[in-house]
């Protein structure tokens, strides 16, 4: 079978690959003129409070949208710690979809249905394969839990006549703030190439997203991410990372799932 009918069928087993549900229309984010806004530091500390504190995230995400060219929808189980990650598509019955944990940089993926796997590759990298979004581990913990960006350091601000605030943060991240009850939120945010929208927050953090890439030079993506049953700072147990890896597993290269995922597809 071809890597991109293995990666089809793994991703069909999780509901992937199906049409995408319906979201809500993207927020309209601040642009054009601005006034220097000197509060962003308070301003700034008071959005990230619960944000700034997660150092563990798991829960259950439901996954619609498109990435390229290929419509995805299905439900992962997540798990984000510092340097690390677990994700899982969930399957309606039997063993995993996919299974990728990373740790220190290192990542493997696994298709137990077709006894492939990927060891040793950067985890941006297969998530970009996967998703479309080079995103590592520290990144997507900061991104769910609804900071933005991973150890964010407030270091300019800026005013919208619409009430919203930017903040920016280093390497092309910024924070976008409104206030909600006379406190300022991080409503949205910025990174190099994507934009990232967050709703329905509980204690402090989001319960979902939206993420968009921005530039004409890529693949569109377009991600929404509904999150439920969350823990937070629950120590992540050594599983996590851990894999169960059938002997006679036959080895997945990068440039074979870079071609079988979402932006390899041509139709």
């Amino acid at each position: 079978m071809s890597p991109r009918s293995l990666l089809a069928s793994a991703l069909a087993g999780a509901g992937l690959g199906l049409a995408a549900a319906c979201a809500p229309r993207p927020v309209a984010l601040p642009s054009g003129p601005a006034a220097p806004f000197q509060d962003f530091q308070y301003a700034y500390r008071q959005a990230s409070e619960s944000c700034r504190g997660v150092r563990t995230w798991s829960g259950e995400v439901a996954l619609s949208g498109r990435s390229g060219r290929a419509k995805l929808r299905g439900r992962l189980l997540a798990g984000f710690a510092p340097g690390g990650l677990r994700l899982e598509g969930v399957a309606p019955f039997g063993p995993p979809a996919f299974v990728m944990v990373a740790r220190d940089g290192d990542a493997t993926l696994l298709l137990p249905r077709d006894r492939r796997i990927l060891r040793h590759a950067a985890p941006g990298e297969v998530v970009e394969a996967l998703a479309g979004v080079a995103l590592g581990p520290d990144a997507l913990r900061a991104l769910v839990a609804g900071c933005v960006a991973p150890d964010g350091a407030p270091h300019d601000g800026r005013a919208y006549p619409d009430g919203w605030v930017a903040v920016d943060l280093g390497d092309g991240a910024a924070a976008l703030l409104r206030q909600r009850d006379g406190r300022w939120r991080i409503d949205a945010g910025r990174l190099p190439g994507l934009t990232v929208e967050y709703r329905d927050f509980a204690s402090g953090t989001p319960r979902w997203l939206r993420l968009r890439s921005d530039t004409a030079d890529r693949p569109p993506v377009d991600l929404t991410l509904a999150a439920s049953q969350v823990d937070i700072n629950v120590p992540a147990p050594a599983a996590w990372f851990a894999l169960d890896v059938p002997p006679d597993a036959v080895p997945l290269t990068l440039a074979e799932l870079r071609q079988a995922g979402p932006l390899g597809q041509k139709n």
